[in-house]
């Protein structure tokens, strides 16, 4: 990746998978913004316009004016997206 990714996790403060997968960015040093669905109505909105339903965590990496989305905790995709 030739700049800084910009990442957006959508997340809930139940969701396992959501903390898994915060624990492993901080852990990498990469920074993140995050959204809980579970407190605002409309951000739970916007997640389900942007995935089409309303799983999390749910991430979207923008680089290099593409956008990728991974619906969970998926590590290897996070490794291959994010070149770690």
């Amino acid at each position: 990746m030739t700049n800084t990714p910009k990442i957006t996790i959508y997340s809930t403060a139940t969701c396992g998978f959501c903390h898994m997968l915060k624990n492993y960015l901080n852990s990498k040093g990469i920074k993140y913004d995050e959204k809980k669905a579970d407190t605002d109505q409309n951000l739970a909105r916007e997640l389900y316009e942007k995935s089409g339903q309303l799983g999390v965590p749910f991430t979207i990496i923008e680089s290099d004016g593409k956008e990728e989305k991974i619906l969970g905790f998926d590590k290897p995709k996070f490794d291959q997206v994010l070149g770690l």
